[in-house]
């Protein structure tokens, strides 16, 4: 990334000499973050660093133990200057964060972390709800594309690949995570050992889904390993894992056969999170199941529009004046 035209550009930052990684703050940040997020923290940590040093430093050659408060306010308004508030607000968390970890490995005094971390908020304007909700017409449509009277190993796979994003409400990473070992056949239990912040939970499958997921293990096989793992040429099942990536690319492949309004992968988990709640379900309990922190994160995920909101007002009682007598 190019350095910007940062005033506050400081070469003394530069480590003198390198750390071992586990007394490194970045390094020790990074190593706690999922596969998922790492590239991303890390990519903001280095246009950091580069800000603060006008390109002579990376996130593993800045000494963040150095940083105080006039540093990290230079690089808040640098970044509110060039980025969104979302993406301002993801970097600096990353850089908060780091200075936690130099503050917890006694690389820097609690004082000088207090003041460095201490800035003002941003304030993030009203998002435009990304994703929809499925309709069950298109889930029919999406599962009648793939059960044929000819269906192929590859299409009973793609079928139980629908059936745990819909009926467990599972993120397309914690899908290509499971297991064999994570499925109860005689439950529909799913065992979700790493989900985001390394969370663990247990969803369960309705009895349609655990049906095809059965189907779906009588091509692979009971041999220990992934649970949904790629079909090649000549209908081979490879014991590995598949992408999150390869999931994409399913699920665009598959509603564009079904003549589908394209929609991404974590619309079957707002599908999963909307239906829930219109069937009456507790938020508590679909936070639970989604494996969100928050209800409040749950409640993002509703897109049952207007007319429920309409049709549960409708269900409160209100005097009528033909009732009420004169005095």
């Amino acid at each position: 990334m190019p350095a910007l035209d940062f005033k506050h550009a400081d070469c003394d930052l530069k480590l003198r000499a390198p750390l071992p990684s586990t007394r490194h703050p970045a390094t020790v940040y990074l190593a706690s973050l999922n596969l998922g997020s790492r590239p991303t923290m890390h990519h903001a940590l280095d246009a950091i660093a580069s800000l603060l040093t006008n390109g002579e430093c990376d996130a593993l050659t800045l000494d963040w133990s150095l940083l105080r408060y006039q540093h990290t306010a230079a690089v808040r308004s640098a970044l509110i200057s060039r980025y969104t508030p979302s993406t301002t607000k993801k970097m600096l968390c990353a850089l908060r964060r780091v200075l936690q970890e130099a503050r917890k490995l006694r690389l820097i005094s609690l004082e000088d972390y207090t003041n460095a971390i201490d800035l003002p908020r941003i304030d993030t304007p009203p998002q435009k709800l990304r994703g929809r909700a499925l309709s069950e017409s298109e889930l029919a449509a999406l599962v009648d594309v793939c059960q044929t009277e000819d269906s192929r190993p590859i299409d009973i796979r793609d079928l139980a690949l629908i059936a745990i994003l819909r009926g467990g409400g599972v993120r397309r990473t914690e899908a290509v995570n499971l297991e064999l070992r994570d499925f109860n056949p005689k439950t529909g239990a799913l065992e979700i050992r790493s989900g985001k912040r390394k969370s663990y939970r247990t969803v369960y499958l309705p009895s349609a889904a655990i049906e095809l997921v059965s189907k779906w293990l009588l091509i692979r096989g009971h041999s220990p390993g992934a649970l949904l793992c790629p079909v090649k040429k000549g209908a081979q099942v490879e014991l590995r894992s598949m992408t999150a990536d390869a999931v994409l690319k399913i699920v665009r492949r598959r509603s564009k056969q079904a003549s589908v309004e394209e929609f991404s992968p974590h619309d079957f988990r707002r599908t999963f999170c909307s239906d829930l709640l219109d069937a009456g379900t507790d938020i508590v309990t679909v936070q639970k199941l989604a494996g969100h922190a928050s209800p409040v994160t749950t409640a993002k995920y509703d897109r049952r529009g207007e007319e429920v909101k309409r049709k549960a007002v409708e269900r409160l009682s209100f005097p009528s004046s033909k009732n009420r007598t004169t005095e």
